[in-house]
């Protein structure tokens, strides 16, 4: 005899007649009320941009952390609950000093983040002999972005475990919309610096707020610079570049243009069915 719907919601790891994991996909829903995040990859390097939700004017816009720095060739932007997204950067900081410590070289960019995925698949019910688990799917989702030998990369990490490598993808409440505009605008000849207008552009269509340097964060990772957060006087300049720019159809936020932004060849770890 089956077990009800709500017998199955209960069960962090137990799948339904149907092959659902319910608590897996309620955390990804999850992230879909989170705020929006938009990473960007390009020839020299990665760019990554985030909305951050200002709720009250005596809250330190400072204070709150969506991009955060993993090594010094890797940070990650997150989407969904702040706190389990600190638990996964640990993890993945841990993870890269360990491999650098162990083989005195900087660790790949997929590597830390199928070390994340594993993370993510680490729930349920355990025994005193196991490690400790997570009592349920973490509520959030990654983009990781780096730099190692085979040059920039942008991976796409979400609570299933599944990770895919991206040329540009939008996670958050204001992704759908996000992503159609990415996909139509994103193009292999992409400058660096196109990349930070482009991310900040499709930012602004999807906010409800009005863009400026206190309710955004953009982060950027090349050969040169590695990780680095864009200053506040740095992300102004930009703002006002896009203020003051007349519609150009040839800006890289202007029409599409040969390319896509779908994602690259399929490398990771699947939790049920895909």
């Amino acid at each position: 005899m089956f077990l009800t719907r709500s017998e199955y919601d209960r069960g962090v790891s137990t799948f339904s007649p149907e092959g659902r994991l319910y608590q897996v996909e309620y955390a990804i829903e999850a992230i879909k009320l989170g705020s929006t995040t938009v990473g960007v990859q390009t020839a020299e390097g990665v760019v990554l941009g985030v909305e951050k939700r200002v709720q009250s004017s005596l809250l330190e816009s400072s204070s709150i952390e969506k991009i955060m720095e993993i090594d010094s060739h890797l940070g990650c932007a997150m989407s969904g609950l702040t706190a389990d997204a600190r638990t996964m950067v640990e993890h993945a900081r841990n993870t890269s000093q360990n491999h650098a410590f162990t083989f005195n070289e900087p660790i790949k960019v997929e590597s830390v983040t199928q070390a994340v995925c594993d993370l993510a698949l680490r729930f349920g019910e355990s025994t005193a002999d196991d490690e400790p688990m997570m009592s349920r799917p973490f509520g959030v989702a990654l983009l990781i972005a780096g730099q190692d030998e085979h040059g920039p990369q942008l991976y796409h990490a979400d609570p299933s475990g599944t990770f895919m490598r991206y040329d540009a993808k939008a996670i958050g409440s204001g992704s759908e919309g996000a992503q159609s505009e990415l996909q139509d605008r994103w193009h292999k000849s992409l400058t660096l610096a196109e990349a930070q207008v482009l991310v900040l552009k499709v930012l602004k269509q999807v906010m409800e707020e009005k863009l400026d340097d206190s309710n955004v964060q953009l982060a950027q990772i090349t050969p040169k610079d590695s990780f680095r957060i864009l200053k506040d006087d740095e992300l102004k300049a930009i703002i006002a570049k896009i203020e003051d720019a007349p519609a150009d159809p040839n800006d890289p936020a202007g029409p599409a243009q040969p390319g896509s932004a779908a994602p690259a060849p399929v490398t990771g770890s699947v939790q049920g069915a895909a």
